[in-house]
């Protein structure tokens, strides 16, 4: 009996292993190829070169893009260059964004910018920007008030707290608050490997106000891109291995109730609302592993996914752009303004195409 119940313990485990296996490879995509979809006047953007990780524009044109993002098994191509924000007017053909320089007292030394988001105070038409920054790989949440004539950043205020203990994106509510995606539950690398291989549900989403820390979405693999609806009525919410948009109810008292969940069959990444039409965008990534396992014989995918329609009982969901590396790798963002599209990558170049 001890004998056969060995046996019968190894061939658990070894079925147990082979189905977390098949399902990580299925989560990750690793087998994944893609077909190119190209669009007419792509053009790259000048000077990028060590990713664009996170793309916020305003009503204006002007649109903020984080870069030299350092992430533990990413390729980086600036690793001696602290990350920055820069900016770009839409508006100029140049396509030549400039950084932005940030106040005194900052330590941008270790400035490693991830997600980031906006906030316009209807007060007094204050621009705020939130950033999740990753000095030495913590989670600390920095706000901004931009300043357009000085092309500056004034550093407001650091944001660390226990329940956002992995950050991934932000999508900013007010002056000093907003919703957060964490990416991992463990914060050791390791224990996210292993996380991420048994497919553990464990991340969440957070609320952040000075007085009301709280989770208010349970359940997802990896939270990634986080970002709202125009009528600020719902928040969208990525999970990056389990290939959906996730949408939820904003309630009065900031509490989020889950409404669906629309799978894209990729592993999404940030999104962005487009401002006139509520189409909801994405950067993809269809095969993880090429992203994380860099060959420059066998690049990273980019893919930009646009839904339409989210709220009905039948999105319509669009590949817009698809390409094999050859032209930018490992698309990470895509926002929309007046016809033209900006493409945002973890590590690598951004650009820029018209759509109409």
């Amino acid at each position: 009996m001890g004998t056969l119940l060995k046996l019968a313990l190894v061939g658990a485990l070894l079925a147990l292993l082979g189905e977390r296996i098949m399902n990580f490879c299925h989560r990750s995509k690793i087998f994944n190829e893609v077909k190119p979809v190209d669009l007419p006047n792509c053009q790259l953007l000048k000077g990028i070169e060590a990713g664009s990780e996170d793309i916020e524009i305003l009503p204006n044109g002007l649109a903020f893009i984080s870069t030299g993002l350092k992430y533990p098994m990413l390729v980086n191509f600036a690793p001696d260059e602290p990350g920055q924000i820069l900016i770009l007017d839409l508006k100029d053909d140049s396509l030549s964004p400039s950084p932005l320089r940030i106040s005194k007292g900052f330590d941008s030394s270790s400035f490693n910018p991830h997600g980031i988001s906006t906030y316009i105070d209807e007060k007094d038409d204050s621009v705020y920007l939130f950033v999740v920054n990753h000095p030495q790989l913590q989670s600390i949440i920095e706000i901004f008030r931009f300043v357009e004539e000085e092309n500056a950043l004034i550093h407001l205020k650091s944001v660390k707290h226990e329940l956002l203990n992995s950050v991934n994106d932000i999508v900013a509510v007010g002056p000093e608050s907003f919703y957060a995606s964490n990416d991992y539950y463990f914060t050791h690398l390791y224990m996210k490997v292993v996380e991420l291989f048994l497919g553990l549900s464990w991340t969440s989403l957070v609320y952040y106000s000075p007085g009301d820390v709280r989770q208010v979405a349970t359940g997802l693999y990896s939270g990634n891109g986080i970002t709202i609806s125009n009528d600020k009525k719902y928040i969208y919410a990525a999970d990056l291995t389990r290939h959906t948009i996730n949408v939820y109810e904003k309630n009065k008292d900031w509490s989020l109730s889950p409404i669906k969940a629309v799978n894209l069959d990729t592993l999404v990444d940030n999104l962005s609302v487009d401002p006139v039409t509520g189409d909801i965008w994405t950067g993809g990534h269809p095969n993880l592993y090429k992203l994380f396992i860099y060959n420059t014989e066998d690049l990273p995918c980019s893919e930009v996914i646009r839904v339409q329609n989210i709220h009905s009982d039948n999105p319509i969901i669009s590949r817009v752009y698809v390409n094999n590396g050859s032209v930018i790798q490992g698309s990470s963002c895509a926002s929309v303004y007046e016809g033209q599209l900006l493409v945002g990558t973890v590590f690598h170049r951004a650009l820029r195409c018209q759509l109409e």
